[in-house]
């Protein structure tokens, strides 16, 4: 091989590994990045089959159970339990709760996996009002919830 090609081949190798190099790390770091979404059912039965680990981040949406807030007199630490149809999760939090945040409200919490119904949150959205309500949450809601059936009366305003 003549010392052209040689140069040219070393060239083109040299950006073929320097971009290969690139998107890996963009990979791995969009992956570190991650946090998927679930419901307090899903955290604890697994989605899809495939359980969260330990550690891992995420997101968590559902209704915050009414009497479950436990706030730390000497800090801003809160704890309250999130849940769906299915089963609780325990939210710790070390922060200034929203304005909106209430018993009974809808929240998503962005935290890290602490045990199996644990999440140690780093941020806690409440719903903007009565009508809104994030679009996974939402998503997630009608896979779990029936809809109500109302009679033709319930409808009408005649039920007592």
């Amino acid at each position: 091989m003549n010392p052209r090609r040689k140069k040219r081949l070393g060239i083109i190798l040299a950006i073929f590994f320097g971009i290969s190099a690139t998107v890996g790390l963009m990979v791995y770091a969009l992956n570190q990045n991650m946090d998927l979404f679930y419901t307090p059912t899903e955290l604890v039965n697994g989605k899809d089959g495939k359980k969260p680990e330990v550690g891992q981040r995420l997101r968590i949406g559902g209704m915050v159970v009414v009497g479950s807030v436990s706030r730390d007199n000497e800090s801003l630490r809160v704890s309250f339990d999130l849940a769906d149809v299915g089963p609780k999760v325990t939210i710790l939090y070390d922060g200034i709760l929203p304005d909106l945040f209430r018993e009974g409200q809808g929240i998503v919490a962005q935290g890290v996996l602490k045990d199996a119904t644990t999440i140690e949150a780093f941020e806690v959205l409440a719903k903007h009002d009565e009508e809104y309500m994030p679009s996974e949450v939402a998503e997630a809601m009608k896979k779990t919830h029936e809809p109500l059936q109302y009679t033709t009366e319930q409808k009408e305003g005649n039920a007592q």
